[in-house]
């Protein structure tokens, strides 16, 4: 199972059912067999076959029952609206009716506490219980075991709470746990998961290389994982063209599937595109249906903040009051300065005078103290264009000019441009970045050159990425020709200043 080897697997079952098993045994096959359905397509049909497995395991096995209601939580995750009648509330609360943990709780049980706390009590009793847990995940608290089950699980969390570099932290440990065991079933998720941090930092080479390594694991497992870290990074490039083919397919197979929180996630992004481009108008019903789809989760706070600027600018006040609001309340549970940063900044477009001031220099420091740059270039927009609404147009082109260099650097077409014709209205003159000035190699062309460089083999390389030998060597000679070089002792030069000019 763990492996991805979902029709062996299967079998292996079959074979198991035939001979003569006692009640612990049964519920162990139930158990594996939910397993795979979860694994394999990450649906509805999972969340209330784990759900049963969790109840009839609760008088023979505390622990495994425990384990397996966070199994069910975790795949009702994943169905989100579509879950029925095995959702996350649902998971919630027979949890807080079952059993609590035998002995000292591990990071796994306090994540099963603290999400289930979230659902039933909301944040502020949520948030302590999930900063423990975060930290076990993100540290070297939690086994092996747990982090290889549960490690993607525990960077939700992370979010919950506000915490991007414990998120970072618990993401990394969990793509090396699952590759160093050859997890290939849990390494799709977890690589998904670790772009979608990076992109949040504003690191989009480095998403790309991490998509493109998702992208293999699927192909090579079948598994149907949403492509999360893909959209999040062409939501915030902000190419239209690129981003809406993904976000309506992405929407189409993952609402025939049953995977409810991959529409959420794709309402999410289509909105941050939109806003990036500077159609608020369009930007506000998507934001709304990403808010009001399980609103206790992370995605929800995401369109939050954009459902609040979308709405400041398209003239819906009353809205943007009510999300802002909203907002509030979640983030002040945690007060870390990603989250305060947000609100600060909602609340600096819906004031005036000093007090819209005061908010958005608010916003920038905080925000500054965080890795989230893409929200950091935001900020300053934001207050740019305040400021140029002002009149102060001298300290408008400060502000974005910050904003203009942040974004071009990050790759956030969409927010540069938007933030270019800013600069335009102040007097300023700016030149139009075009396409031809990104990089030509292609994300997988750059992963396979990018361990070239560290000296892996094409055998090696080819095992990683689960392509031939042959393979790997043809897209080498590609990335020879795109570079200019002729070996891979010129690699490290040539990728080195391929990076500096994107």
């Amino acid at each position: 199972l763990q492996a991805g080897e979902f029709d062996t697997a299967v079998g292996l079952l079959d074979a198991a059912e035939g001979g003569t098993l006692d009640d612990f045994q049964r519920a162990e096959v139930d158990l594996l067999r939910a397993e795979v359905a979860y694994s394999l397509r990450r649906g509805s049909d999972a969340p209330p076959l784990l759900l049963r497995a969790a109840k009839t395991l609760e008088p023979l096995d505390v622990k495994r029952a425990r384990e397996t209601y966070l199994d069910a939580w975790s795949a009702a995750l994943f169905a989100g609206r579509f879950a029925g009648d095995a959702s996350m509330h649902d998971v919630s609360r027979e949890v807080r009716a079952a059993p609590g943990p035998v002995g000292e709780p591990r990071p796994a049980d306090l994540l099963l506490d603290g999400l289930a706390l979230l659902f039933t009590e909301g944040h502020p009793a949520a948030a302590p219980v999930l900063e423990r847990a975060v930290a076990g995940f993100a540290g070297a608290v939690a086994s092996v075991e747990e982090v290889l089950r549960w490690g993607w699980l525990a960077t939700v969390a992370a979010e919950v709470v506000w915490d991007h570099e414990a998120f970072l932290a618990a993401s990394r440990r969990a793509v090396d746990v699952a590759r160093a065991s050859g997890a290939l079933a849990v390494l799709a998720v977890n690589l998904n998961i670790a772009t979608q941090g990076v992109v949040l930092a504003g690191d989009f080479a480095k998403a790309s290389l991490l998509m493109a390594d998702a992208e293999a694991v699927v192909e090579a497992t079948g598994a149907r994982v949403a492509p999360y870290g893909a959209m999040a990074l062409a939501g915030f490039k902000g190419v239209e063209a690129e981003a809406s083919p993904l976000i309506d397919t992405t929407v189409e197979k993952a609402t025939a599937g049953g995977q409810g929180t991959a529409v959420q996630y794709a309402c999410w992004v289509r909105s941050v595109l939109f806003n990036g481009l500077g159609r608020y108008g369009e930007a506000v019903e998507p934001a709304r249906s990403a808010v009001d789809d399980t609103p206790e989760m992370i995605t929800s706070d995401r369109a939050l903040s954009e459902l609040i600027e979308a709405a400041a600018r398209s003239g819906q006040p009353a809205l943007a009051s009510s999300g802002a609001q909203r907002l509030a309340e979640h983030v002040r549970a945690s007060a870390t300065d990603w989250g305060l940063g947000l609100e600060a900044r909602a609340r600096a477009l819906l004031s005036e005078g000093e007090t819209a001031d005061r908010l958005y220099r608010e916003a920038i420091e905080r925000l500054s103290r965080t890795q989230v740059r893409p929200e950091l270039g935001r900020a300053h927009l934001l207050y740019g264009e305040w400021l140029r609404r002002e009149g102060r147009r001298v300290h408008a082109r400060e502000q974005l000019h910050v904003a203009h260099q942040m974004f071009t650097k990050i790759g956030m077409e969409a927010f540069a441009e938007r933030t270019r014709i800013e600069l335009v209205a102040t007097g300023e003159k700016v030149r139009t970045r075009t396409v031809e000035t990104r990089d030509d190699l292609t994300a997988q062309e750059r992963q396979i050159a990018g361990l070239a460089r560290d000296r892996l083999s094409n055998g090696e390389i080819a095992a990683r990425l689960f392509l031939s030998p042959r393979t790997v060597e043809w897209h080498l000679r590609k990335v020879f020709t795109k570079l200019g070089i002729r070996s891979r002792r010129e690699l490290a030069k040539a990728l080195d200043s391929s990076e500096s000019r994107r």
